[in-house]
């Protein structure tokens, strides 16, 4: 693994952060006593902070809808802080097809419902220029973890965004498609292989059920994680005809699986750059120079593409992207493979695990 003490450092990742901080201190001090008291969570409480979720539940943190509407244009001028342009209007766009969503259920889900204003911004201590802080904006289908340390930032994964539908009709000629990016250049991708890079590539002829690292806090070694509402893995293997090494094959391992980008074409090399383009310009832009440059001093040649399922639209189908130092899923099986959840992750350092050990070992 390759050693991240001086990741996201310089002076853009220092204007981002900057940026970052009177945002959340000029949304702070909107918020009457009692506002606060729910917004604001102590950054020491871990067990919260690295508590992060993508299903429509109710979290810790002020909702949107709790808001005055000056109090939620400040939240989403830090929500704007920590995404480029581009980023922002997916976010955007995600939480307002929440409406279309419930439309698409009959209106039959009751509190917490699909409301494009159920979406909650925490922040984690105060935001101050030498100390440790951080913020989350989170709600269905969007998960934004920053952890911040002496003015710098340490940690902006996990990165979550999702969608349901992911392909909406707007007329005989248009769709809405927010994450259309990460499904269609995927598929690219994998038509290109001839058989014998196709079959590398192919980890399991089914795609799971989700993404096989959840939600789970940290990345830990064979992980195949089932959500909870779910009948279980056995079931799911059971229906789909496969055998225990397609689940193997599956499961999360530090050693990637499928083709390793040195054994494609160039034409595909570019094509899996521009994939993982698409994960890392959601960032804010200095932010998405500073992991291209990280990625540059990993080796792009090692990073591998693993694929599982159909290669035709509305069938299931699941993929991860493996560096050394990030780990990218994504899963469309859901709704009649209508459903997208995509996420960007650092197995060392998601929510600054490993250099916020280090920033207590020199201060302690």
């Amino acid at each position: 693994m390759t050693n991240t003490i001086d990741t996201l450092t310089g002076a853009g990742a220092q204007t981002v952060v900057r940026r970052m901080g009177e945002a959340a201190a000029a949304f702070l001090a909107s918020l009457s006593i009692d506002q606060k008291h729910r917004a604001v969570v102590p950054f020491a409480d871990k067990e919260e902070r690295t508590n992060w979720h993508y299903t429509p539940i109710l979290r810790k943190g002020l909702s949107l809808s709790e808001m005055g509407f000056p109090q939620r244009q400040k939240a989403l001028q830090l929500v704007n802080a920590g995404l480029s342009r581009t980023g922002f209007v997916t976010a955007s766009t995600v939480m307002g097809i929440e409406s279309a969503l419930d439309m698409l259920e009959d209106w039959e889900r009751t509190h917490p419902g699909r409301d494009p204003q159920l979406y909650f911004l925490t922040v984690f201590g105060s935001p101050d220029e030498k100390g440790l802080w951080g913020w989350r904006f989170e709600g269905h289908h969007i998960s934004l973890n920053f952890t911040i340390a002496d003015g710098k930032i340490i940690s902006p994964t996990p990165m979550f965004f999702g969608s349901n539908p992911a392909d909406a009709s707007l007329s005989p000629a248009a769709a809405l498609r927010p994450l259309a990016g990460v499904e269609d250049l995927a598929r690219e991708l994998v038509r290109s292989f001839d058989e014998e890079a196709l079959t590398t590539a192919t980890i399991s002829p089914a795609a799971p059920p989700d993404n096989v690292l959840y939600n789970l806090p940290e990345i830990v070694e064979g992980t195949f994680h089932v959500p909870a509402n779910h009948p279980g893995l056995n079931v799911w293997k059971d229906a789909h005809g496969l055998d225990d090494e397609h689940v193997q094959a599956l499961r999360y391992s530090d050693t990637p699986r499928g083709i390793c980008r040195s054994r494609m074409n160039g034409d595909q090399q570019e094509l899996l750059l521009a994939l993982i383009g698409e994960y890392i310009h959601r960032m804010p832009d200095e932010l998405a120079e500073i992991e291209w440059h990280h990625l540059g001093e990993s080796g792009l040649d090692g990073i591998h593409f693993a694929w599982a399922g159909g290669l035709e639209k509305r069938q299931g189908h699941y993929y991860r992207i493996q560096g050394s130092r990030f780990v990218c899923e994504y899963d469309n099986t859901q709704n009649d493979a209508n459903h997208i959840h995509s996420v960007w992750r650092d197995p060392a350092n998601d929510f600054g695990k490993d250099i916020l050990a280090h920033h207590y070992a020199h201060h302690h």
